[in-house]
């Protein structure tokens, strides 16, 4: 090595297993120098580079597919973290929930996106669908299963086998994955190249890469934001979304862990005036130690993410509980159960069309201040109308949010208007990507999240692969 200042170049006459030597094992030594002139050059006049900013499932997910239709474009990925995939790990619970098979109408599937649900209609789903993305896990060897509910997991329910599926194909495909590395800065030279700043965690110096395309794939991470910007991009600024809402009811506290199947929820904000057909959800729902939980509150949460950031976490929930009763039947069932069950009390004696638990039916008499204890003979018909009030229209006061436990989703990140769909490419720079959440997309919970990471990541990397090859092809 001449010094630390001079540049490093890989000269055309280098083979593919030099630049693998190269890029494993020089790179540690030059973490050791202090200058911040170091220029990592990768590319010859036949090679082109491909750096991917981000090692999550679109990064990856892009980075093989593009290496595997341009077997001679180099691929690095930089990942900010001590391990890539850290997401996928997580997932469902450990499980990972791959993507969703129950949405096989490609504008169903939009649907399930509250930024994108429009946009994703088109090519994007109709180029990489979730048929294709089990289709791919499958033949790779990762057997999957397709739950009740729609959400897809691996038969093994662990997030390894997805995992040591994806960095085995990264591994064979050979491409080059550095961890602990950020890129700082991007900006394009007047040969149209990438120049890329990159530092080492902790940070004791800088890299300079060279790079002919460029995949930003970084999640929510700031790192994208910024790279996004310096690039030209603008940035829809993020707020959270996929989370729980936080309320203070001490009697609903103790009914922490109940599970309704199936109840209708609505989200009323002072700052929401019209109607908005998507504030309201059908699904199951989960009581929790701070509040409510589960698919249709997660689903609200998605939907309402900017609305809800807005009203600083504050507003109305109103709970159907009942949702397949109608008002008019509700008070038939409860006038019938009372006549047919006129000597037993009240807390023993739930009506069974309502399906509840007998811990929801003492909490929802404790709430209108009904004695368990009295017999159904005794209640008034003003008692009555307000157990259905409850049951049909039951409201909560939302004073804040909780996190999901198991993803962390934003709303924002660069719009998809200045990005092409049908290749991922940018319409502001040229052989600049995109795939993820780092875009102004992010679906609700049951796999989507995940198909839009593999849907992107499949666009960029098979884009970026025949550009790569018909440049090579041409300058034979």
């Amino acid at each position: 090595m001449a010094g630390a200042a001079t540049p490093l170049l890989l000269r055309q006459q280098h083979s593919f297993v030099t630049v693998n030597r190269f890029f494993s094992a020089s790179l540690p030594s030059l973490t050791q120098t202090k200058s911040s002139n170091t220029l990592l050059s990768f590319s010859s006049k036949e090679d082109q580079v491909l750096v991917v900013v981000g090692g999550g499932a679109a990064g990856i997910y892009g980075a093989i597919h593009a290496k595997t239709l341009g077997p001679h474009l180099t691929v690095l990925i930089f990942d900010k973290g001590r391990n890539p995939l850290s997401k996928v790990k997580i997932s469902g619970g450990g499980r990972c929930n791959v993507t969703n098979g129950h949405c096989a109408d490609n504008m169903i599937l939009a649907e399930n996106y509250p930024r994108g649900h429009k946009e994703l209609r088109g090519s994007f789903f109709n180029l990489h669908s979730p048929v294709d993305t089990m289709a791919w896990f499958t033949s790779h060897g990762v057997e999957l299963k397709t739950e009740d509910d729609g959400r897809v997991f691996p038969v093994s329910n662990s997030s390894s086998s997805v995992i040591d599926c994806l960095m085995s194909e990264v591994k064979q495909r050979g491409v080059f994955m550095q961890t602990k590395k950020i890129v700082k800065t991007a900006s394009v030279t007047n040969s149209g190249k990438f120049l890329l700043e990159v530092q080492k965690q902790p940070a004791d110096h800088a890299e300079h890469v060279e790079a002919d395309y460029l995949l930003i794939a970084t999640g929510s991470s700031q790192q994208g934001y910024t790279l996004a910007s310096q690039l030209g991009h603008s940035i829809v600024d993020p707020v959270p979304s996929l989370f729980t809402f936080k309320i203070e009811d001490l009697h609903l506290k103790e009914l922490s862990g109940v599970t309704f199947p199936k109840v209708k929820v609505r989200l009323k904000l002072e700052i929401v005036q019209r109607n908005i057909p998507q504030l309201t959800q059908v699904g199951p729902m989960l009581v929790t130690h701070w509040g409510l939980s589960g698919p249709v509150i997660l689903r609200l949460s998605a939907w309402g993410a900017r609305y809800l950031f807005g009203s600083a976490y504050k507003g109305r929930l109103i709970v159907d509980f009942v949702p397949d009763v109608h008002v008019g039947s509700l008070k038939s069932i409860l006038s019938n159960h009372k006549q047919k069950f006129a000597k037993q009390k009240v807390l023993n004696s739930c009506p069974p069309e309502f399906g509840l638990t007998k811990r929801f039916w003492s909490y929802v008499l404790e709430r209108q201040g009904i004695s368990g204890d009295i017999l159904w003979a005794s209640i008034s018909n003003i008692s009555l109308m307000s157990i259905g009030s409850v049951l049909k229209e039951c409201v909560y006061e939302v004073n804040g949010k909780g996190q999901f436990k198991d993803e962390f989703v934003t709303a924002g990140g660069v719009p998809l208007s200045e990005i092409s769909l049908n290749t991922m490419e940018s319409k502001i720079c040229p052989r600049l990507f995109f795939a993820g959440e780092i875009l102004n997309v992010d679906g609700v919970t049951g796999g989507f999240n995940f198909q839009n990471a593999w849907s992107g990541g499949f666009i960029a990397g098979t884009t970026i692969g025949a550009l790569a090859l018909e440049s090579c092809q041409s300058s034979k």
